[in-house]
């Protein structure tokens, strides 16, 4: 039995991604370059790793292309794995690419992505629109993809459903001062389709009032949600900078989160560059249909049932350090230029209802008593950039 539980890799991409995009605060092109990236999340029972290579070329200076390869190596024994089925292994392939194209003061993008594994298909195309205003303080950005999924489940052919996902997203992006950014993004998200994990059972209680036993969980099939944040960026006058993040979210199935985040960057000397971070996410609210352990395996006394994790009522922590180190060796000046860079989070999760069902923790405290369930995840990437 596989696919009971996902992770996502917090940050492993979104940090490098957020370095091959567009300036945000001005309509230039992103400059050529490669990136060779390695990542790694570790916790919870489930072990996440592989690499990924980027390039990015500009043609004509109206126009950048690029083109992405990235791969999971998953190995997961999951509390949803060892209680429901047996650790398992698998990989995940993902190919993208995509172009900006550099009209005055606009930037139009597009992208497409597939993501294929043993049970899961996706595709996802992307467009992008940003424009400058103002003497280029002030940058407007729109954004919208849309993914089409198949969702399968391994050892039963007949199962193969369909899942979309919409995404629309709009920022702004304003300069207030020679030294201060700000930006707001607004997102919604409109899911459809097979939503739930066919691998993961919700549990109940046995007719005994004690035996924990489980039942497929059971899914709306639509999801809309919003989020916005609110960024800042302060340059410091020793070339340091400083920022912070906020954001919120909720969705109809009752989800709410908040989470905050604090950054500092210094450089030191002419070729090295250091980060700290701490992050902070709270989901005050869960799924309005989770609960940990259900009274009874009735489903027409349910419309609806799950028992993610992901959807309890949780919060996690995270402190992460990085280093960023420039070449100046002649040997490599056929580049413009060339950085090799590591980055290390640890994050410390803790759920207020999904209890540790582990068979030890069920047989020595009880069905429904056992202790709450939290665990310490390491995530780190580290890359090669190449400028030329």
């Amino acid at each position: 039995m596989k696919k009971l539980t996902a992770y996502s890799l917090p940050s492993a991409l979104v940090f490098i991604l957020a370095s091959w995009s567009a300036s945000l605060f001005a309509a230039v092109l992103p400059e050529d370059r490669t990136d060779v990236l390695y990542h790694r999340f570790e916790g919870g029972g489930v072990t996440i790793d592989g690499p990924s290579v980027l390039v990015r070329k500009g043609v004509a200076e109206k126009v950048s292309v690029w083109a992405n390869y990235y791969v999971d190596f998953v190995s997961s024994a999951s509390l949803d794995v060892i209680t429901q089925g047996s650790a398992y292994t698998e990989e995940r392939t993902e190919t993208s690419t995509g172009f900006d194209y550099l009209r005055d003061r606009t930037i139009m993008s597009l992208s497409y992505t597939n993501s294929s594994e043993s049970d899961y298909e996706a595709e996802t195309f992307g467009l992008g629109l940003s424009q400058d205003f103002f003497g280029d303080l002030s940058t407007i950005s729109l954004g919208y993809s849309q993914g089409n999924d198949t969702v399968r489940q391994n050892g039963s052919p007949d199962v193969q459903e369909p899942a979309q996902h919409q995404r629309f997203s709009i920022g702004w992006t304003q300069v207030l001062t020679k030294n201060w950014i700000v930006a707001v993004n607004s997102e919604t998200v409109i899911d459809e389709g097979r939503l739930d994990n066919p691998y993961r059972g919700a549990r109940y209680l046995g007719t005994d009032g004690a035996q924990q036993l489980f039942q497929p969980e059971k899914y709306p099939t639509t999801r809309n949600s919003d989020a916005f944040a609110i960024r800042s960026m302060v340059y410091l006058p020793y070339r340091a900078s400083v920022r912070a993040e906020a954001r919120i979210f909720q969705d109809s199935w009752g989800v709410k989160s908040t989470n905050y985040e604090l950054r500092y960057v210094h450089p030191y000397k002419d070729s090295w560059i250091f980060e700290a971070k701490y992050r902070m996410y709270d989901q005050s609210k869960g799924a309005d249909f989770y609960a940990d352990l259900f009274p009874y395996s009735d489903p027409d006394r349910l419309d609806f049932r799950g028992r993610d994790k992901e959807l309890a009522v949780f919060s996690n922590t995270a402190f992460g350090l990085g280093a960023s180190y420039e070449f100046k060796a002649g040997w490599l000046s056929f580049f413009d230029k060339t950085t090799v860079n590591l980055y290390w989070d640890s994050i410390a999760f803790d759920y207020e209802n999904y209890r540790d069902n582990n068979p030890e923790n069920t047989e020595a405290f009880g069905t429904g008593n056992e202790p709450l369930y939290s665990f310490n995840a390491n995530v780190v990437r580290f890359f090669l950039s190449a400028w030329y």
